[in-house]
C-alpha cells in the first residue's frame, strides 16, 4: 500500500541499533529515496564498520545521544530491555519536531519505559511501531531493503502523542510497501502472544525436549520437513526472545494455558479416533481458512 503523495523526505535519520531491522528500515528509505543522510549507532567498532559497508549508514557512532542531534527522525531498534537506558541517554538531543519510533516486539513495556524516561515534550513526538517482519538471522549483514514490503507494521500511539507525528509514522511505514494498522499496546500484546510469541515458545520448547532425550539425536536425523517447518523459529536469536518472552510472560502465560487446555483435549482424545479426528477437522478449517498478510487464502 502507497500513500496518494510521497511522505516528507527525511534530513537525518538516526538508526539506534544496526541489526537487521533498523538496517533495514534505511537501507529501505535509501531504495525509496526517503532519506539524506543515516547515522548509525552500534556498540561494537566491527558492527560499525559493517553498517558502512552495507551501505546502512553515513556515519556511524556508539553514542546515541550524538546520532539523534539534529535528526528529524529517530529510530530505535535496540532490545527490549535496553529501551528506557537508550531513551534516557538520547532524550536530551532530541529536538522539540524529531519523530521518534522503536521496532520492539512488545509494546507495554516499551510505553512504560518511554513514560518513565521521556518528558511530556518528548513523549508527544514518540509513535511506538512493530514491524512484524524479520529473519532467523540476525546482524546488519541481514538487513534488506524490502524486508518490510507486504508487512504489517502495528502502531501503537500514546494519549498524547501528535497527530502530526502518527501521520509523518504512518506514510514512512506505507512508503516502504508496509500496511500499517493501529491498536493499543494492550491489544498488540495480546495478540502477538497468541501468533508469534507462544509459537515460539512452543518451538523453543520441542527442540529442547527433542535434544534432552538420550536418542534424541537418532530421531533428528529422521526428521523431515514437517518438522523443518515447525522447528525453523527455534534458531531465532535467543537474547532477542529472551527479552520478548519476559517482557510479555503474562500474555504468553494466558495463552500458554489456552494451549495446555487444547493440548489436553487432543491428548484424551488419542484413544477415540472419531472424536480425535474432529478436532484435526476443526484446526485443519481454520488453518486453510485462514491467509498469512499479504497472501490469498489457502486452496
Amino acid at each position: 500500500m502507497s500513500t496518494a503523495s510521497p511522505p516528507e523526505p527525511v534530513q537525518r535519520l538516526a538508526v539506534i541499533g544496526c541489526g537487521l531491522m533498523g538496517g533495514s528500515f534505511a537501507l529501505a528509505l535509501r531504495a525509496a529515496g526517503l532519506v539524506r543522510h543515516v547515522v548509525g549507532v552500534a556498540r561494537s567498532p566491527e558492527a560499525r564498520t559493517r553498517a558502512a559497508a552495507r551501505g546502512v549508514a553515513d556515519e556511524a557512532t556508539d553514542d546515541p545521544a550524538a546520532a539523534a542531534r539534529g535528526a528529524d527522525v529517530v529510530l530505535l531498534a535496540v532490545p527490549v530491555a535496553a529501551t528506557e537506558a537508550t531513551l534516557r541517554a538520547l532524550a536530551p538531543a532530541l529536538a522539540d519536531d524529531t519523530l521518534l519510533m522503536d521496532v520492539g516486539s512488545t509494546k507495554a513495556d516499551v510505553v512504560a519505559a518511554a513514560r518513565a524516561a521521556l518528558d511530556a515534550r518528548r513523549l508527544a513526538r514518540f509513535v511506538p511501531a512493530h514491524p512484524i517482519a524479520g529473519k532467523e538471522k540476525a546482524g546488519v549483514e541481514h538487513a534488506c531493503a524490502d524486508l518490510y514490503r507486504g508487512a504489517p507494521v502495528i502502531l501503537t500511539p500514546l494519549p498524547q502523542t501528535a497527530a502530526d507525528a502518527q501521520r509523518r509514522a504512518r506514510t514512512l511505514w506505507q512508503a516502504l510497501g508496509a500496511r500499517v494498522h493501529a491498536m493499543s499496546p494492550h491489544e498488540h500484546d495480546a495478540a502477538l502472544a497468541a501468533v508469534s510469541h507462544l509459537p515460539h515458545l512452543l518451538a523453543f520448547a520441542a527442540m529442547h525436549a527433542l535434544a534432552q532425550q538420550p536418542d534424541g539425536g537418532r530421531f533428528l536425523a529422521l526428521a523431515g520437513p514437517g518438522f523443518r517447518d515447525f522447528t525453523r523459529i527455534a534458531a531465532s536469536d535467543p537474547e532477542v526472545w529472551r527479552d520478548i518472552l519476559h517482557a510479555n510472560a503474562a500474555e504468553v502465560r494466558a495463552q500458554a494455558a489456552a494451549f495446555r487446555a487444547a493440548l489436553d483435549a487432543f491428548e484424551a482424545a488419542l484413544d477415540e479416533p472419531a472424536r480425535l479426528q474432529r478436532l484435526i477437522e476443526a484446526a485443519s478449517r481454520a488453518r486453510r481458512a485462514w491467509a498469512p498478510a499479504g497472501a490469498p487464502p489457502s486452496p
